[in-house]
C-alpha cells in the first residue's frame, strides 16, 4: 500500500512537471509585476504564475502546520485531562468497594 502511494505521489509530481513546463514553453511573453510600491522586472508570464503556484502552496503549508500544531497540543491537553479523570474514577471505584466490604 505503501509503494502504492508512493508510486502515485512520483506519477503526480512528474505530471505537474511536465504541465509546467509545456505552460511555461507556451506562455513566453514577458510582464513586469507591481507589488504596491515595487516593480519586478518583465519576466515570463509562466514565471510568475508558477512562482505564485509555488508560494501559495508553501504558506498552504505553513498555515496548515500551525493549525496541526495547535491540533496536537490540544489533544495533548485533553489525553492528560481524561487520564486525570480516570484516575480520580479509579480512586472512587476503590474507596466504594472498601466501604461496600465494611
Amino acid at each position: 500500500m505503501k509503494q502504492l502511494r508512493k508510486l502515485l505521489t512520483v506519477i503526480v509530481i512528474l505530471a505537474m512537471l511536465v504541465l509546467s513546463m509545456l505552460f511555461a514553453a507556451q506562455n513566453e511573453v514577458s510582464v513586469p509585476l507591481n507589488v504596491l510600491v515595487y516593480t519586478f522586472s518583465p519576466q515570463s508570464l509562466a514565471v510568475w504564475v508558477l512562482v505564485a503556484f509555488a508560494l501559495g502552496g508553501v504558506v498552504g503549508m505553513i498555515v496548515s502546520s500551525v493549525i496541526l500544531v495547535r491540533t496536537r497540543a490540544s489533544l495533548s491537553a485533553c489525553r492528560k485531562q481524561l487520564d486525570r479523570a480516570r484516575e480520580d474514577v479509579s480512586k472512587l471505584r476503590g474507596t466504594v468497594a472498601v466501604a461496600e466490604a465494611a
